[in-house]
């Protein structure tokens, strides 16, 4: 990446020697008329993180960036210009029967060891970052008592046990109304399933039902678990109350204390690096975010790996353009097939709501130069890294091995982060450039910014400035290094999230592809 420095000076980032656009640093972006220091002079107003030619390109011509075609010119344009959305005709997406399939798998990095964090660990081998009761739900018909339950037991009980780091309730609208044996129902019932074996519940969620409805409780923790203690009082379905609400949230309760009693025991131990499960997602990004935060956590990535711990990245639409950088470097053939198994579902799945991954971008992915899917699938898949591919989810599964992962999942971004928590997750990182409150309750948020300025805007909700690395002040590999070391400092209670601080999260929201009857 090659970067003007001078903070006086019209900026630009050249990120690939093949580029024949640049993007615009300076924070109030460029005027019309100005000169850079190649020789380049703009003809338009071009903002912040938008994209200038270097060179003349003809109607019909590429445009390049990350060293790949990104569009092709619907009419001729001139050397300085805003290249933007509306002079762009999209490519047509990869074909998924011609992939390299395991052509250039990255060779494992040096171990790196000596590195621990402060986890609980758990029954069935996996560690916490916090130490968290979760109450499930099978139904959304609970969610109104379950919500007040809650609200009771962080206030009246929690106090008591100093150990437990919070109680929260995993409430979500499936479960009635629902095609529960339509072909894809599978992944909303494995989903809800796994999110009650996150390792920051530490094996002692409760589950709250109705009793009437088509989820029942047994299929949320029972089926395939055979770690649950059939003796150990696990569920309350409210259809058994004999004496109204009242009786509901003292049974609640009481079920609850019992928990926190076991939870309040277990304490915090030193564990190795790879005993993290680290999920990471971007969301409202711009043109930045492909320069920036995701290098950074691409090269935090590869330390965790090269640690010996299990990085998770996802969002189909967002990788599904630049796939062929990722069948090439899965560790094996079946990995590579797995990738493409899972663009391929996901290509259906559009088609029949007669979309496709161009629907994909926001309007703020667009205000913040992005110019179509394809620029932003290039960006988001630098946070990989450069290491093999080692294993792919399809939604709602749960990892059960080390290495990178593609987690398969929508990009919506509290979707993406649901399916995340159900595979594992003991630990998230989020990237954004327009900027965005998201957490999660069950897992910490690492929230950093793509560019300084909003770092700025919003200092008590942005972790980690990655802009650094565009004005000069930062390389890739200090952000990367930096990243590490938060991480482990998160994992062990340390440090918290300001995500976790205001106790900010969004909604459990589930995947639910089936019909809803």
């Amino acid at each position: 990446m090659d970067l003007i420095q001078h903070a006086d000076s019209p900026r630009y980032i050249l990120l690939n020697e093949l580029d024949n656009v640049v993007v615009v640093v300076n924070d109030q972006g460029v005027p019309a008329g100005t000169e850079f220091d190649n020789g380049v002079v703009t003809i338009d107003n071009v903002p912040q993180s938008h994209k200038v030619n270097l060179v003349d390109i003809p109607e019909g011509g590429p445009v390049i960036r990350y060293g790949q075609t990104i569009g092709y010119a619907l009419r001729p344009i001139p050397r300085g210009s805003w290249v933007k959305e509306d002079l762009l005709r999209m490519p047509t997406a990869p074909s998924l029967d011609s992939l390299p399939l395991s052509t250039d798998v990255p060779g494992k990095g040096e171990p790196l060891e000596g590195f621990t964090f402060e986890g609980y660990r758990n029954a069935d081998g996996t560690v916490g970052t916090r130490n968290i009761l979760g109450i499930t739900t099978t139904v959304q018909c609970v969610t109104g008592v379950l919500d007040f339950a809650v609200k009771r037991i962080r206030e009246e009980l929690l106090p008591k046990y100093p150990n437990v780091d919070d109680v929260v309730a995993l409430t979500h609208s499936y479960g009635c109304g629902v095609a529960i044996t339509a072909t894809d129902a599978y992944i909303p019932i494995r989903t809800v399933r796994n999110l009650a074996r996150n390792p920051n519940l530490g094996g002692e969620a409760l589950v709250i039902s109705l009793g009437c409805e088509k989820l029942q409780a047994g299929q949320v923790m029972h089926e395939g678990d055979a770690s649950v203690d059939l003796s150990d009082p696990w569920l309350y379905r409210l259809q058994d109350s004999s004496h109204g609400f009242h009786e509901m949230i003292e049974q609640i309760m009481e079920l609850a204390e019992t928990r926190l009693k076991k939870l309040d025991l277990r304490r915090r131990e030193t564990v190795p690096a790879s005993e993290l499960i680290l999920g990471m997602q971007c969301g409202g990004s711009d043109a930045f975010s492909g320069i920036t935060a995701n290098p950074a956590l691409g090269y935090a990535s590869d330390l965790l790996l090269r640690a010996g711990a299990t990085v998770m990245f996802s969002e189909v639409t967002e990788v599904r353009d630049a796939i062929y950088l990722l069948t090439s470097r899965a560790e094996t053939k079946t990995v590579a097939e797995e990738l493409v198994r899972e663009m391929d579902w996901y290509d259906r799945y559009l088609a029949k709501g007669e979309a496709d991954r161009s629907a994909n971008t926001t309007p703020g992915n667009k205000k913040g130069g992005l110019s179509n899917i394809v620029e932003k699938s290039l960006g988001s898949i630098v946070k990989s890294g450069s290491s093999a591919i080692n294993g792919v989810l399809g939604p709602g599964e749960r990892v059960n091995r080390k290495g990178l992962i593609f987690c398969a999942t929508p990009a919506s971004d509290f979707v993406c982060g649901t399916l995340q928590l159900a595979a594992g997750m003991n630990l998230h990182v989020f990237t954004t450039g327009r900027g965005t409150p998201y957490g999660l309750a069950m897992a910490p948020v690492v929230k950093v910014s793509t560019r300084t300025e909003l770092a700025h805007r919003w200092p008590d909700l942005i972790d980690i400035d990655a802009g650094r690395i565009a004005t000069g002040r930062a390389s890739i590999e200090d952000l990367g290094w930096e990243l590490f070391h938060f991480y482990l400092d998160v994992a062990s209670g340390k440090k918290k999230t300001w995500t976790e601080h205001y106790r900010l999260h969004n909604d459990i929201t589930l995947f639910n592809p089936a019909p809803i009857t």
